[in-house]
């Protein structure tokens, strides 16, 4: 099979390689390569040199840092990524003429792009790409910039680019929140202050506004330990952190030296036994004096997930702590969240847990109304297949909602920012066990299977981003999955949020629900880390007598039950926030658009340079 494109003619491999050639589990080994990815400004004149790094080890992910950080203090999170931040030196301007693009195409090809965050680690895109796409060391400038105190980091753009956020855009008052679902959005620069109106920063998180802050835990992917540190208010800035990580070797290290300067700050490396996972988890407990309080969220602690990117979390209300001499089954939530965020923490098997674990027990998450979703690593069989992945939504699902008429035309709408390997059909994962677990309702034995909407960027879309092309570093679709499952691009819908004011803020939130056919109601909403693959939800193995997880993920489930709802109503105009809808804020517009026979989905290791950017850049892959 293949496809034609503005690309050349895609062709489909003549075997599905998903799993051919891992080692088996256990085996020690680095995080996939990705091929790396050049992205050029035309601000040439006020964009500084890059920071001059190493070539990129297996499992290293870099971001560009201010011009006085020193190389040894660079982000760390993902392998692949490191080589796609080395240097911006050599801007690649649109030209008119496609032969004068491709000459300097060709000149820059030493240079590499912006760093790229967050993605999913797909296991069937890892084979035959060692060394690939890898670019040289760009060469170093004649001249230094002088070093500046207090500088951000350089964009892609150059330093003119970042919008200076308004003054009210830090909240210096408890903002105004909807409390009903404690489902929130990020804040994003550039947009009107409307659209910001409820919606949190990281340092509205973690200000004094929420909390007493005593110590704090940060699990995540990608971290930048300055920034992060910088995100804290100065009265809670020493108080002791731990980073839970899944890094490993050079990874480590480099993220140990970052935090050298930081003597507060602890490390917990997360247990990666299966070949390809990750540790994608993105969560914050947070201990005061007046109690605890847990944020599930979909950002990297990197400044670029927080400012332009749509991005969502789940907050708790303050759990109290409880009286001395409290039983341990008490302050249990209708929902078993307590239980399940026992369980969770549990299953990392680290002694530096144990006393977060113990702290949680303590306290009282009796108020709590979502559900728990993790995944982490593993192969599970007989009743500890429920556990973890979609096995542990699908039974979610059946336990806690209710079969509706009609309901085999209710669509089922995913929406992720990566995309696994999925196998040469549909039959394979997507429309199989996955979608077993998407469609169902309570006790339903509904046969026929309902629509399903896929939410994933266009190349338009990224384009016209507020990120221009760079944004599509934290969409990393590569074209060796791509050509083997044209199949699923039939599935595919534009991102598209008006409601939200986010239309232009390339999507970095996972989200999955089922609505109404008129898409006005919600039978159920997920926010998660996972994204669309097989590595991060869990695969059914050997007959369907054992699931497989590759990666650590962590979400929460609104049923309506939960809400004493039978349904959740859409919350159309959701900005300003308004602290009495009882409507769910779906972070994108309903019903979705489908992509049109133009569309591509966004690609990021082919060339985009028919057409330039935001900012007149075009995206020339090493």
């Amino acid at each position: 099979m293949s496809q034609d494109s503005q690309h050349g003619k895609w062709t489909i491999s003549s075997s599905d390689d998903d799993d051919e050639g891992l080692p088996p589990s256990g085996t020690a080994t680095s995080k996939p390569h990705r091929p790396a990815i050049s992205t050029h400004s035309p601000l040439r004149s006020v964009s500084p040199p890059g920071p001059k790094l190493e070539p990129a080890s297996a499992s290293v992910e870099v971001k560009p840092e201010p011009a006085k950080t020193p190389v040894s203090s660079l982000v760390i999170g993902s392998e692949a990524r490191q080589l796609a931040a080395m240097n911006q030196l050599n801007p690649v301007k649109y030209e008119t003429s496609p032969s004068l693009a491709g000459k300097r195409k060709k000149e820059v090809s030493d240079g590499s792009g912006w760093a790229l965050s967050d993605s999913d680690d797909d296991d069937g895109d890892v084979k035959g790409k060692s060394g690939s796409n890898v670019p040289k060391r760009a060469p170093s400038p004649k001249t230094k910039k002088p070093k500046v105190e207090n500088e951000r980091p350089p964009s892609p753009h150059g330093r003119l680019y970042y919008i200076e956020e308004p003054e009210d855009f830090f909240e210096s008052s408890v903002p105004c929140l909807n409390d009903t679902y404690r489902f929130y959005l990020n804040k994003v620069t550039g947009l009107d202050r409307k659209y910001n109106s409820g919606a949190l920063h990281i340092r509205d998180i973690l200000s004094p506004l929420f909390g007493t802050l005593k110590e704090s835990v940060q699990f995540n992917y990608c971290f930048d330990i300055a920034w992060m540190v910088k995100q804290y208010p100065s009265e809670f800035r020493d108080c002791p952190v731990l980073i839970v990580h899944g890094d490993k070797r050079e990874a480590k290290a480099r993220l140990i030296q970052q935090a050298q300067p930081f003597p507060h700050v602890r490390f917990c490396q997360a247990k990666l036994d299966i070949a390809f996972g990750t540790h994608h988890t993105k969560m914050m407990l947070l201990w005061y004096e007046e109690g605890f309080r847990v944020i599930i969220l979909t950002s990297n602690l990197i400044r670029a997930d927080w400012y332009q990117k749509t991005q969502g979390m789940w907050m708790s209300p303050l759990f109290p702590r409880l009286p001395k001499g409290s039983s341990v089954s008490e302050g249990e939530s209708p929902t078993f969240f307590k239980r399940d965020l026992l369980e969770y923490l549990a299953s990392y098997r680290a002694p530096e847990l144990e006393e977060w674990i113990q702290r949680i027990k303590e306290h009282d998450l009796s108020e709590t109304r979502v559900y728990l979703v993790g995944s982490t690593p593993g192969r599970y069989v007989g009743s500890d297949m429920e556990r973890w992945g979609h096995l542990r939504l699908r039974r979610l699902l059946y336990e806690h909602t209710e079969p509706i008429p009609g309901e085999e035309r209710w669509p089922v709408i995913g929406q992720f920012s990566s995309i696994g390997s999925m196998g040469l059909d549909k039959t394979k994962w997507l429309a199989g066990e996955f979608q077993r677990t998407l469609t169902t309702l309570g006790k339903s034995s509904l046969c026929s299977a309902p629509p399903m909407h896929l939410l994933y960027p266009s190349v338009e879309d990224v384009r016209t981003s507020l990120e221009g092309y760079p944004a599509g570093g934290s969409l990393p679709y590569s074209i060796q999955t791509a050509q083997k499952q044209l199949w699923l691009h039939s599935y595919f819908h534009r991102w598209k949020a008006n409601t939200t004011g986010r239309s232009h803020a390339m999507p970095h939130i996972k989200t999955y629900m089922r609505t109404s056919p008129d898409f006005t109601q919600l039978a159920w909403f997920l926010v998660t880390s996972a994204n669309l693959s097989k590595a991060a939800w869990g695969a059914l193995e050997k007959n369907n007598t054992q699931v497989m997880v590759r990666s650590y993920e962590l979400g929460v489930l609104f049923v309506p039950s939960a809400f004493d709802m039978k349904t959740f109503p859409v919350h159309k105009n959701q900005f300003p926030v308004s602290s009495s809808s009882s409507g769910f804020p779906v972070p994108f517009d309903l019903p979705p658009t489908c992509y049109s026979p133009k569309d591509q989905p966004w690609i990021w290791n082919i060339p985009y340079n028919q057409a330039p950017d935001t900012h007149g850049n075009i995206w020339v892959p090493s």
